[in-house]
């Protein structure tokens, strides 16, 4: 069943165009990718989503209901994990966690989403004392505390150290196991192809792809690139004649081979044909941050830059 659906999205601040034209789905217990430039939208998108924003025209459906029109019972369902996120230095885990729950109809039970997210040990110490993981979590807490169907996070991992990323992957996944949608909004090349069941890539307002991780790089290109060493000489005729290969380069004894299909099975095939052992074998193969490339025009940037100051 479909979770979320959106519709020609459109949205302006004066002469900027934020979303020019954006649709997508998501389905229930999907973990759905957002990426795309600063800039581009996907911030304004996700806030239109939460009724944070009411958009120029165009549709959102979150459960069949309307952000705008149906906000409180929209915001019984929907859980928010926004960039940024402050609280009173001296306010404790646990009070920030019961205030939060007393807002919702049927909130969960926030002891048992502190034992979830490995806070519960933490539920008495006061906001400054936690370390960004932990204010990570939190954050994640409060987004689920309302006992939502679906749940959206927007730079979750940020700033943390690399172990920290890791545990925050583990607990989303751990999340979405109870049932929750999650719509996940990254900078993260490694992330949203670790989370993602899906990934719609956004750039100047629109969706340029939706499509799994591994389509996205599939659509990019089918090129494929072998590096090796040969452990006698070889005459290149050997390689450019196989139906796979499109080019060959020798450069110091180091080949780069360039092709298409099966072309692993191919040249390691001609080669051991040839009585050729290919040493240091190394086969290049594109990732997110390529298919990234190819449908922005730009490189992946590096987290942290936010996109309020653009819309």
């Amino acid at each position: 069943m479909t979770a979320l659906e959106v519709r020609h999205l459109h949205k302006r601040y004066g002469r900027h165009v934020a979303v020019d034209d954006v649709s997508f789905t998501v389905e229930e217990g999907e973990i759905f990718g957002i990426i795309g430039p600063n800039g581009a939208g996907k911030t304004t998108t996700v806030e239109s989503i939460a009724g944070l924003r009411a958009p120029d025209s165009g549709s959102i459906s979150v459960l069949g209901l309307d952000p705008i029109e149906d906000r409180a019972e929209v915001r019984e369902q929907l859980g928010v994990q926004l960039q940024e996120s402050s609280f009173p230095d001296a306010i404790q885990v646990a009070e920030v966690l019961d205030l939060y729950s007393s807002f919702y109809r049927d909130p969960a039970d926030w002891r048992e989403l502190l034992e979830l997210l490995g806070l519960a040990e933490k539920r008495r110490t006061q906001y400054k004392a936690l370390s960004g993981g932990q204010k990570q979590r939190l954050s994640v807490a409060l987004a689920l505390v309302g006992n939502p169907k679906v749940a959206i996070l927007d730079e979750l991992t940020t700033g943390l150290d690399p172990q920290a990323r890791r545990d925050t992957w583990s607990l989303v996944e751990r999340v979405r196991d109870t049932g929750v949608t999650i719509v996940l909004v990254t900078h993260f090349m490694d992330e949203a192809e670790r989370l993602s069941d899906r990934i719609a890539v956004i750039d100047g307002g629109r969706v340029a792809a939706v499509d799994t991780p591994a389509g996205l790089v599939a659509r990019t290109s089918a090129v494929q690139q072998l590096r090796f060493r040969v452990s006698r000489p070889l005459d290149e005729s050997v390689l450019t004649g196989l139906p796979e290969v499109s080019g060959v380069e020798v450069t110091e004894g180091r080949w780069l081979v360039t092709g298409r299909g099966q072309l692993l099975n191919s040249v390691v095939g001609a080669l051991a044909r040839a009585q050729v052992v290919a040493e240091d074998l190394r086969v290049d193969q594109r990732t997110l941050d390529d298919a990234f490339e190819a449908f922005t025009g730009r490189a992946p940037q590096s987290p942290g830059a936010s996109e309020r100051k653009a819309g």
